[in-house]
């Protein structure tokens, strides 16, 4: 697990207590996710790794495991080096 989901992962354990997450677990198919926690989720991503969320980062796909949160993470990190 790399820094970028081990802060994710972190973040995600104050909801999902008593639950080891894994880096491939589907957070939807486990059935802690509202509209209020995602809002939470995606003003972390924001706040903690400096990069804007737009309409079309939105995707279920994008926030569906802590691996596809990091992936997400990384693209939009990438675009603001080049």
């Amino acid at each position: 697990m790399n820094q970028i989901e081990a802060k994710i992962k972190t973040f995600l354990s104050k909801f999902f207590v008593n639950h080891d997450l894994q880096p491939d677990e589907d957070i939807f198919a486990l059935g802690f996710v509202n509209s209020m926690f995602a809002m939470q989720l995606v003003l972390f991503v924001e706040q903690e790794f400096q990069i804007a969320i737009e309409n079309e980062d939105l995707e279920f796909e994008n926030f569906r495991t802590i691996k596809s949160i990091a992936n997400l993470i990384e693209r939009k990190t990438a675009i603001l080096v080049q």
